[in-house]
């Protein structure tokens, strides 16, 4: 199981001279998941059995993901991966990321590879800086590009998340940022998720707001309810509910060609005590 993620926030803190942006964020784990199924083989070939109309296979995280963790298996290890998609692509929830942690887990548990999670984590900033945190298991507060993480305590939440038809290209997103000036960095000492979370915002969904129409009047439909904030570089959002009863009443008026999840926020990843001792 690959489980989706929100960001309760997200700061933007500079850009950096290699081109990324330092940010920081709390990642926030959901019950939205992905589910894989990995069967290994003595073949060597790492091959994608599930159909993904949107993504080449040569291009598919988890594919790469395995290739990645390879070398440090046997020479006759292989493995068919099937991916199970729930997770909206292209919505800021993370799927691909987390699918590609998932199996970096599994196969490093399948072919005995022996790699700890700190090793593991290093091999998933490869692929995105996201993937890190799923490696990690729990919420986290983020910094750096996303890898510096800090296990951080979330309270008990209900959310509803509302996926647009419309998607976001990360890329694009922080390529037109405009970064009028340095923010200042938050200090995770003292931060009470309970008042902060609530109250900091998303520096990327101004830039999605103004560009994206669709995306805009979902965010419109959704703030009526609660307070809307978009979640990673969008196009999803998302708003904290009194209970899941509230969310199913809410998402049932959603509008046309959207997605409507209710879900609860997790503590750790479903897979977290594989991690433990590596």
């Amino acid at each position: 199981m690959a489980p989706a993620k929100l960001n309760l926030f997200l700061h933007v803190i500079n850009k950096r001279l290699d081109g990324y942006h330092n940010i920081q964020t709390v990642f926030q784990l959901i019950d939205l998941y992905d589910n894989l199924f990995i069967k290994i083989n003595e073949s060597g070939l790492i091959r994608r059995t599930s159909q993904h109309a949107n993504i080449q296979e040569s291009d598919d995280l988890s594919i790469k993901a395995a290739h990645l963790l390879k070398p440090f298996a046997d020479n006759q290890s292989g493995a068919d991966i099937f991916i199970k998609k729930s997770i909206p692509m292209g919505g800021g929830l993370g799927g691909g990321s987390s699918d590609a942690a998932t199996t970096l887990i599994a196969l490093n548990l399948l072919w005995q590879c022996q790699l700890t999670q700190k090793e593991l984590q290093g091999l998933a900033l490869k692929l995105g800086a996201d993937v890190p945190f799923f490696i990690f298991g729990q919420n986290a507060w983020a910094e750096g590009i996303g890898e510096n993480l800090t296990p951080f305590q979330t309270p008990p939440q209900d959310y509803l998340v509302i996926a647009p038809k419309e998607k976001v290209s990360t890329r694009e997103v922080f390529e037109s940022l405009e970064l009028t000036k340095d923010r200042i960095p938050l200090k995770i000492a003292g931060f009470s998720s309970e008042l902060g979370t609530k109250n900091l915002a998303n520096d990327l969904q101004k830039g999605v707001l103004k560009k994206f129409k669709g995306i805009t009047l979902v965010f419109d439909w959704l703030n009526q309810f609660g307070h809307a904030k978009m979640t990673g570089s969008g196009s999803c959002f998302f708003i904290s509910l009194s209970s899941a009863d509230e969310g199913k009443k809410i998402a049932e008026k959603r509008p046309e060609h959207t997605l409507g999840f209710v879900v609860k926020g997790l503590n750790n990843h479903p897979h977290f005590n594989l991690m433990l001792g590596t």
